[in-house]
């Protein structure tokens, strides 16, 4: 069976990305993470806990001479203007950049304020981020967040508990001139991997078969990981070696993600 391509453009912004992406948020340590970026894991979500490995990793990388092939995502949640340029402001003097690859909006469940999007525009413009994008969990929202062209990746919750996307996003994506599309909670925070949730008699799906069935869907650009040590990374790359999911495998997933999400 075929795996996953090494690169793929993730929409609108044009970004040459691998299929995994990587979270520092839970503590992975830097050798891990330069390991994972020789795998191609170069979508990088250095997000509201930027903890030192990934910003250890991410000044190795620069110093390597290495920046143009990695993405680094950096992430505001706040709603004042001001504190988002701030946030950024101390994320890349922390890291040692000159600028973002992606200024990531987070969770919105409606349209952002003028406020906040004239400023991120602004941000732009100065040459600190190169595209803008955002995450939410009301799935509604992302039809509206899909046609506005300041967007270039959309971060959508998606996995086989919460499959929501597939009618109520998905779809509504036109496939010329699209944004990225970026899945996170492939393990449903960890419920898809816990032998207490499953069905009785039924083991649990492994973390590389969540984020195969997230990557199985031509819809999804990037699946986001969040391993916190080097273990949990390995079980996260297997996912490259194994590829999409057969249609048993499928099945398999979708039985066990109706049990949880029903749960």
């Amino acid at each position: 069976m075929p795996g996953f391509p090494e690169r793929i453009v993730l929409g609108r912004t044009g970004l040459s990305v691998g299929p995994l992406g990587v979270s520092g948020g839970y503590g992975i340590d830097k050798a891990s993470l330069l390991r994972a970026f020789e795998r191609g894991v170069n979508y990088w979500y250095h997000g509201s806990i930027r903890r030192d490995g990934m910003t250890e990793a991410i000044r190795e990388i620069v110093t390597a001479g290495k920046r143009e092939a990695l993405v680094v995502v950096l992430q505001s949640y706040t709603r004042w203007p001001w504190f988002m340029e701030r946030s950024l402001a101390k994320g890349l003097r922390l890291l040692g950049l000159d600028h973002a690859d992606v200024l990531l909006l987070g969770w919105y469940n409606g349209t952002p304020g003028d406020a906040i999007l004239e400023r991120a525009e602004r941000l732009r413009e100065k040459g600190l981020v190169r595209h803008l994008a955002i995450s939410g969990h009301h799935r509604p929202a992302f039809v509206g967040f899909a046609r506005d062209p300041r967007y270039g990746a959309l971060h959508v919750r998606y996995n086989a508990a919460h499959p929501g996307a597939e009618t109520d996003v998905f779809p509504h994506v036109q496939p010329i001139g699209r944004p990225g599309i970026v899945a996170y909670t492939a393990t449903s925070w960890g419920q898809l991997l816990n032998p207490r949730k499953m069905p009785a008699g039924e083991a649990p799906l492994r973390g590389r078969d969540a984020y195969r069935f997230v990557l199985s869907n031509p819809d999804v650009n990037v699946c986001m990981t969040g391993p916190r040590n080097a273990s949990e990374l390995d079980e996260s790359l297997a996912t490259l070696d194994d590829g999409p999911m057969a249609a048993d495998e499928m099945a398999r997933a979708r039985r066990l993600g109706a049990y949880v999400g029903g749960k």
